[in-house]
């Protein structure tokens, strides 16, 4: 068997009805290296695992939780380089290639993409825009930028912290703080709109940016989930 390069690890949460297209367009993105999909599923009932018609993506359950089922789909990761993607986000048709040869070069850990939306919405170009500066100004992205990182570097960091919010943040804060390098490439990643236009842009965008804040001033995780309630990732 060829050795494995990436693994492309998918925390589901209800994504029945998505995962199949989602999975398609993987095993389609441009790359020469073997990959593995695995979609962790956080609802006991594993409604989105038992929707996948693959024979080929590793399913695995596990307790319900971003950081949980990240760590979950890592620790059964085969790959020397693990993607962690939303659900609802799609990687840029030549993610792999530039991931593999960014590694190489060893002086990089990891990284993620630019932002995108997947609307025509001015408003989402806006929220794209902001989001892929700010990422670039003080070197932390968000899980929705579809973050990757080496294995073997996850795994001596001690992966995601098992926190309800802000794992993203906290992991990228313990590489800055580490000295260690990521890279964020111009290529974006494009994710749907469906958080913002189901809770509205305005809403969405001002409880996130207070969560980050406040998250900023020290405020626990665990206090801060109060204010965040969803049905999906």
């Amino acid at each position: 068997m060829n050795s494995i390069k990436f693994s492309i690890i998918l925390p589901v949460f209800h994504e029945g009805e998505r995962i199949n297209d989602l999975i398609e367009y993987l095993n389609h993105l441009d790359s020469d290296k073997n990959i593995e999909i695995i979609v962790v599923d956080g609802v006991l009932e594993k409604d989105t695992l038992s929707a996948i018609h693959s024979n080929h993506a590793i399913k695995i359950f596990s307790e319900k939780g971003r950081a949980k089922q990240m760590n979950a789909g890592a620790s059964a990761a085969r790959g020397e380089i693990l993607i962690f993607l939303h659900a609802d986000t799609e990687l840029p048709i030549q993610a792999l290639k530039k991931i593999n040869s960014l590694i190489a070069r060893r002086e990089y850990v990891g990284g993620a993409f630019d932002l995108g939306i997947k609307s025509d919405k001015f408003i989402f170009k806006v929220i794209g825009t902001l989001s892929s500066l700010r990422s670039r100004l003080n070197r932390i992205p968000f899980g929705d930028q579809s973050i990757f990182i080496r294995r073997e570097y996850f795994d001596q960091i001690g992966g995601y912290k098992e926190i309800p919010l802000m794992e993203d943040v906290e992991l990228m804060r313990r590489i800055k703080k580490s000295g260690n390098k990521i890279w964020i490439f111009y290529d974006r990643v494009m994710t749907s709109p469906r958080r913002w236009e189901k809770e509205g842009v305005i809403h969405c965008t001002l409880r996130n940016w207070t969560l980050q804040a406040l998250y900023s001033l020290g405020i626990s995780p665990h206090k801060l989930a109060i204010f965040y309630k969803s049905d999906s990732y």
